[in-house]
């Protein structure tokens, strides 16, 4: 893992604040060279001012960044990028605010020069605290970004009431209740906030929440949702396999995200696995301390997610 390059997808809706965080970013003192793509030439949202020399493709920043524009595919840009080794230390990939991250997050597990070399570290989604519950019931790429997101920066909001905040984290937290979310202003907050996270690193998911086996409150949106089942003991790996796989093979398309950590019977080490629609990444890690509680849990988040036969699914599996 370690030796990978970290790849942290930049999301948010139009508007939102991507360019300013990622502004930030790349003109902070942090000692760190950063590569970026950003995902529509006319989308190139650093200002010019940072751009200290270009040619077709790479632009040296102020502080050793480079930024590549895709013309081609993401895959041939990372392909470039991972040549270039030793020229930085992680790539942040700006999506076009339109986008859906999910395929982009899909690259760093369907194509293996990817995977070999590069890690995805999060999907971080900068949310407009003035417009987002707007935007949620107009756009479904807003909804996909906030779904499918590690860490949400809602921003703006020096331009909304309290009371107007609280409800556009409710609207957050009905969609996705898992995300580390954070208030700004002017994207200011600490770039390890954002930066680092390994998100999506499953040897991390249970340090960096040590709650996820916890009791989660179910949450529903009007066509997103969050479904996550607990089982006080063990599962079945010979039911539980099939069935993880079968689920995400049917539903994958509906399945924004999932993950899960379960125990198996005569198994020391916790099942850790997460899920980008139909793509699977699971693994053993982590010893259950003695006298811990050895449950069982998984989370989707997604649309039209049938709740009923995920949850008998589930709890058919039980050992």
């Amino acid at each position: 893992m370690s030796d990978k390059i970290p790849v942290t997808v930049l999301t948010g809706y139009l508007g939102a604040g991507k360019t300013t965080l990622l502004n930030r970013i790349l003109t902070e003192e942090h000692g760190k060279r950063y590569a970026v793509i950003v995902n529509e030439f006319g989308e190139i949202g650093i200002d010019n001012e940072l751009v200290v020399g270009a040619d077709e493709e790479v632009f040296e920043m102020n502080n050793g960044c480079i930024c590549c524009t895709v013309r081609g595919d993401l895959i041939r840009i990372l392909d470039g990028l991972m040549k270039r080794k030793g020229k930085f230390d992680a790539v942040i990939v700006e999506t076009t605010g339109l986008a859906d991250p999910a395929p982009v997050a899909q690259t760093f597990f369907m194509d293996q020069d990817v995977s070999d070399a590069a890690r995805l570290d999060a999907v971080v989604t900068v949310a407009d605290a003035k417009w987002l519950s707007d935007r949620l019931k107009d756009a479904p790429e807003a909804k996909n970004q906030i779904a499918f997101a590690d860490v949400i920066i809602l921003n703006k909001i020096d331009l909304v009431s309290e009371k107007e905040l609280e409800e556009v984290e409710a609207r957050i937290r009905a969609i996705n209740p898992y995300a580390k979310l954070h208030r700004t202003q002017n994207c200011a907050l600490p770039i390890s906030d954002v930066l680092d996270r390994n998100a999506f690193d499953l040897d991390r998911i249970i340090e960096i929440e040590p709650n996820f086996l916890e009791d989660a409150h179910h949450h529903h949106d009007e066509e997103m949702q969050s479904v996550s089942v607990k089982v006080d003991g063990e599962v079945d790996p010979e039911k539980f396999m099939p069935w993880i796989s079968n689920l995400t093979q049917v539903e994958g398309p509906n399945i924004l995200r999932c993950k899960g950590i379960v125990a198996f019977p005569n198994e020391p080490k916790r099942f850790v696995f997460q899920g980008v629609h139909m793509i699977l990444d699971g693994d053993v890690q982590g010893d259950w301390k003695p006298g811990e509680k050895r449950d069982s849990k998984v989370v989707f988040i997604g649309r039209n997610l049938n709740e009923n036969a995920i949850r008998e699914g589930f709890l058919s599996t039980v050992a």
